[in-house]
């Protein structure tokens, strides 16, 4: 098979993550009650890393605080895309990021040139925290008033 070329390695990634995720949610901690099937299982977490919305089980009733975490990263992996989360992960290590996971990153992002992707990795992954950030304070207070904190 040789050396993966980027849209390979983009695709086996994120079937990875979706097989994975799946995987997570099929467990009996992630659930409320019965498990989930596999396809159950399958659909949701492909549903999640594409960003689709579509379910087949109320996400609310049928999982726990886990269930609903897996799904969660799933979304966040799939919003940002799993280049930019190994990026990041890269980065918190201290590592420097290789010419070729410069081109995978630049394939993900559907950018032309390899040249300050690391660069728009980090615009994407600071606005995506100041904008999810803000959000989440926003809506913890508003609705603190009504149900009070945890």
């Amino acid at each position: 098979m040789g050396v993966l070329n980027p849209a390979r390695v983009l695709v086996l990634g994120f079937l990875t993550i979706i097989i994975i995720g799946a995987l997570l949610l099929m467990l009996p901690q992630a659930v409320v009650g019965e498990r989930l099937s596999a396809l159950e299982a399958f659909f949701t977490s492909t549903s999640a890393v594409c960003v689709t919305g579509l379910v087949v089980v109320d996400t609310g009733t049928t999982f726990s605080v886990f269930g609903q975490l897996v799904i969660m990263f799933l979304i966040q992996i799939g919003g940002l895309g799993f280049m930019t989360m190994a990026t990041l992960i890269f980065m918190l290590l201290g590592r420097k990021i290789s010419f070729r996971n410069r081109l995978l990153i630049s394939e993900s992002l559907n950018q032309f040139t390899v040249q300050g992707v690391v660069a728009l990795v980090r615009i994407i992954l600071v606005y995506t925290l100041a904008v999810e950030g803000s959000a989440a304070l926003i809506l913890a207070l508003r609705f603190s008033r009504d149900m009070g904190w945890i």
